[in-house]
């Protein structure tokens, strides 16, 4: 019975001591693994040490190096700035040098030059005494010799030098006479002559074309088809196109031809590129011409700026105001008694400067005055001035030369006449209107009628616009419907028309017209 038991405690104790065994067996395992990664560390940490330490060795070495290379960079600078100075200080030590040398030298010059000035000055006094005894021996002599013929003569000095003071006065006198009669006499020749060589030959290197009444402008177009189109449906649209522009269309059987007839050129421009436009888009209705109409007007406006500035590049006319230059362009669109206006002022403009280059005068500045001289005839305002006089305010406002503006106020004798280009371009007026083919008197009266007939309508109140056609035998008035009603349109033509007969002298008959169109207009949004 205790056998088993003895032999169970038995193998306890050796199994415990076998444990036991295994226990520090493990553990010494591990002791040894623990030092040794520790030992791994510690040489890790000394070699990470170590390179820190090197790198911080190799920063301080850099930095070092740096800061010595600033520095000796820093010290060769100065060095040189010093070097610098040293130099400018020996130029200046022998610029000094030199200088003195030069003010010892100078003032050796000085003391001999004053000890021969004072030699010269001792002569020169010695030759005035000399002089002056001279001179007192010869003014004694004179006065016994002046003596002697005073006893002789019987007249003192200054009487003999009265009488022939006063006999050479008379003569000189009657010579200077008879030299300013044969002068002017002369002059009285040869003026009328040199006048009338400078005219002639003025006009002769002026060449110029002869003046066309022309109150009609003709469209030609591709085929009679096309015709159809701008009448438009029961003649729709070529009332939109006369109400829009103002003029007459002419569709007869003349053959692929249309005749825009109209007073105003500008107005028959206008009528004629806007149909050009029409026909070829092919829209051809109310609204659109309306819109072309517009259009071709801004159109318009553009090419009068581009005339004046081609007029004046032509002509070498330099710094010309731009509403100057505008109202130059507009001188195409005007005629005066039948002659183109900026025909007329070019040509006044180039004899002005011909017979200014034959005077001696200014060219430039006659040629400039003779392009402005009719610039009132173009103000697009009603003024009661002379054009002439509205001129000169007008270039007095754009800041043009004074004599310019006198020359343009002038050229009909409203004002006097204070530079001698004024009268040169009152006489190239003179030769561009009144040489043969120039003008037609007849044309002017008619549009000056027309352009009364007009403004006569619009005075009126709710008159929006206002055109004379058919040659001045019809008037059509478009009003505001907002503001005439039907009945008021009927009694304004009877008003006009009463006053047309008793303000205005005119031939034959004229048809008062008013058209009142009324208009809905919506938007879809």
């Amino acid at each position: 019975m205790l056998t088993p038991i003895i032999a169970a405690v038995a193998s306890l104790i050796a199994g415990i001591f076998v444990g036991k065994l295994a226990f520090a067996k493990n553990t010494q395992r591990i002791e040894e693994e623990a030092t040794s990664k520790a030992a791994d560390i510690v040489k890790n940490a000394e070699l990470q040490a170590e390179n820190i330490k090197k790198d911080r060795i190799l920063e301080a070495k850099e930095k070092f190096l740096k800061l010595r290379s600033e520095f000796e960079d820093d010290s060769n600078k100065k060095k040189q700035i010093l070097v610098q100075n040293e130099q400018k200080l020996k130029e200046r030590e022998r610029t000094i040098q030199i200088s003195m040398e030069q003010t010892k030298k100078l003032e050796s010059d000085l003391n001999s030059q004053k000890q021969s000035l004072t030699s010269k000055e001792e002569n020169l006094r010695k030759k005035t005494e000399e002089a002056d005894k001279k001179r007192i021996q010869a003014e004694e002599m004179l006065a016994s010799q002046v003596t002697q013929l005073e006893k002789i003569a019987s007249l003192t000095a200054e009487e003999a030098r009265k009488q022939l003071i006063d006999a050479l006065r008379a003569e000189a006198e009657t010579k200077a006479s008879s030299i300013i009669k044969n002068t002017i006499e002369e002059a009285k020749l040869t003026a009328t002559k040199e006048a009338k060589k400078v005219v002639i030959e003025t006009i002769q290197r002026t060449a110029a074309e002869n003046a066309i009444e022309n109150c009609v402008s003709v469209f030609n177009i591709e085929s009679d088809d096309v015709k159809g189109k701008i009448i438009g449906r029961e003649g729709r649209n070529i009332r939109a196109l006369e109400a829009a522009t103002g003029v007459e269309f002419i569709v007869d059987d003349t053959p692929e031809a249309i005749i825009i007839s109209g007073f105003d050129p500008v107005r028959r421009e206008i009528a004629r590129l806007s149909l050009h436009r029409l026909v070829q888009d092919g829209r051809i209705h109310p609204a659109r011409i309306e819109e072309v109409v517009a259009k071709t007007k801004k159109n318009i406006d553009e090419e009068i700026i581009e005339i004046g500035e081609r007029t004046v590049i032509d002509l070498g006319i330099h710094g010309l105001h731009p509403e100057l230059i505008k109202m130059v362009g507009r001188m195409r669109f005007r005629s005066s008694y039948g002659q183109n206006l900026l025909q007329h002022s070019r040509e006044v403009a180039k004899l002005c400067a011909t017979m200014a280059a034959e005077l001696g005068l200014n060219a430039k500045l006659a040629k400039r005055a003779g392009l402005l001289h009719d610039i009132g005839k173009v103000w697009h305002e009603e003024a009661e001035l002379p054009h002439a006089i509205l001129g000169m305010q007008l270039a007095e406002k754009y800041k043009e030369n004074v004599e310019v503006c006198n020359a343009i106020g002038a050229h009909h004798d409203e004002i006097e006449m204070t530079s001698m280009i004024s009268p040169i371009i009152q006489v190239c007026d003179a030769i561009s209107g009144s040489r043969p083919g120039a003008r037609r008197e007849m044309m002017e009266s008619y549009m000056r009628r027309l352009k009364e007939l007009e403004e006569l309508a619009v005075s009126f109140s709710g008159v929006q616009k206002c055109y004379a056609i058919q040659a001045g035998r019809e008037l059509r008035v478009l009003v505001d419907a907002e503001n005439v009603t039907d009945e008021k349109a009927s009694m304004l033509s009877y008003d006009i028309s009463q006053k047309i007969e008793k303000e205005m002298q005119y031939p034959g008959q004229i048809k008062v017209t008013v058209i009142r169109e009324m208009r809905a207009v919506n938007y879809a949004k």
